[in-house]
Formats: structure tokens, sequence, C-alpha cells
């Protein structure tokens, strides 16, 4: 097996030196490229596509988050940090892993183990997103790591997509042809033009009188399926 590409982000040239150090007794980890800064790593990221990068979240000019709100395609993620609060708050916010430093030991082989899992799965699912890849989306002062598996509806709003999650809704700038080329096939379901369901999130389906479909799903959330669409989900559950 290949050994997963990691890029380490920080304005502090020790604090990427820590890091490369703690790597060293795992060979499964190759680190490709660093950056000082989130301009130098976003090059970087579109140029590499990392497995995993170890980002730094306050850095001069554009913050961790920033860097994230950019990415078209978004590696799994450590953050690292020497502020107590930044780390609680990425970390209440669902994302994989965080680390305070300086870094020690025990806690880095922790974050190791678990993006291990994470990046098993990521590489076994082909080009498709899997449940567990995590998405990044900032709107304002506020962030959202969400899990693709929790998403249970994306509607089409102008340039942008509108994801449903928990009680929560958060956008993101996609088209929902971009999602829909992403999304595993088998989860996701696309209802019409301007919709796609998560098909784990379906309580009912009920035939309407032209023929076409109406799914509730388990959050409440009734969708009417297209005349095509409603065929479509028919041949691929056998209705």
């Amino acid at each position: 097996m290949k050994p997963y590409r990691t890029l380490i982000i920080d304005d502090e040239r020790l604090a990427r030196e820590e890091i490369r150090r703690h790597l060293l007794p795992y060979n499964d980890f190759e680190v490709v490229a660093e950056a000082a800064d989130a301009d130098e790593a976003e090059q970087q990221i579109n140029m590499l596509h990392p497995d995993l990068i170890f980002l730094d979240i306050q850095m001069p000019e554009r913050t961790g988050f920033d860097l994230l709100e950019s990415l078209e395609e978004l590696p799994e993620v450590i953050f690292t940090t020497a502020y107590n609060q930044y780390a609680v708050q990425a970390f209440d916010a669902n994302a994989l892993d965080y680390l305070v430093k300086p870094i020690r030991e025990e806690r880095f082989a922790q974050a190791i183990e678990k993006i291990r899992t994470m990046l098993a799965v990521r590489t076994s699912t082909s080009e498709t997103l899997p449940g567990t890849h995590t998405l990044f989306i900032k709107e304002g002062e506020q962030y959202h790591f969400i899990q693709v598996k929790d998403i249970y509806l994306i509607e089409s709003t102008g340039n942008y997509a509108r994801l449903y999650f928990g009680n929560k809704k958060a956008y993101i700038k996609r088209s929902l042809n971009q999602l829909e080329k992403q999304l595993d096939q088998a989860m996701f379901f696309r209802t019409s033009r301007t919709a796609i369901i998560n098909t784990n999130f379906i309580a009912a389906v009920q035939p309407l009188p032209d023929g076409r479909l109406q799914v509730s799903l388990h959050t409440g959330t009734a969708i009417i399926l297209s005349t095509r669409q409603s065929a479509a989900f028919k041949s691929k559950s056998r209705l």
C-alpha cells in the first residue's frame, strides 16, 4: 500500500519540524511538502492532492479555517494549535481531531490511529466521498464540520447548495451537479433538478395519483420526485 501523502501547514518552522519528528515512526505516512501560510498551502494542496494535512489554525493573514473554506476538495484534517479555545471549537464542531502544542507523543499516537481508520475507508471507496468523509463549511463566524452520512437533504439555490443535517442547514459554494458526481450513489438519490436526498433517511414512500412518488424522511421532510426520477427510483428500488 502506498503511504498516505501528508502536508504540514504551520507558520512556525519549529512547529513543522516537531510534527515531522512525531511522524518518523509511522512509515505509512509520507510528508510530501510543508507550507508556512494559507496561500502557499492552498497551492500545494491543489498541486499535490494530499490525503492528510496537519493544519495550524491561527496563522497570519488567513487562518486555517479560511484555508479550508477555499478548498474544492478537502483532505482529512488534523488541527494543530497553541490556543485551547480554537482546539475546543474545532473539536466540538466534529473535526476529525486536534493537537495542542507542544504535542505529547501519546496524544499524537491517538490521532494517528484515528486518521488511519478514516483514510482506510476513504481510499477504499474510489472517487466517491465515503459517508465518514467530513465537509467543512464556514458561514460568517460559524464553522461546520459535517460528515457526509449525516446530510439528509441537499437543495440547489443559485450558485450554492444548501445542506440539511441534524437540526441545522448550511450553504456550500458548489452546484448540485458537482456534488452528485462526488456522492455515493448507493446512499444518495437525485429526486429532481433541484434536490438530492440521503436514502438512509427515508421513512416512507407514497405513490401519487399522477404516477409520481412522495418520499417522507425521518426528519419530517416530504419530497415529491419528478416524473422521470419517480420512474428511476421505482426501478432502483424495484417498487
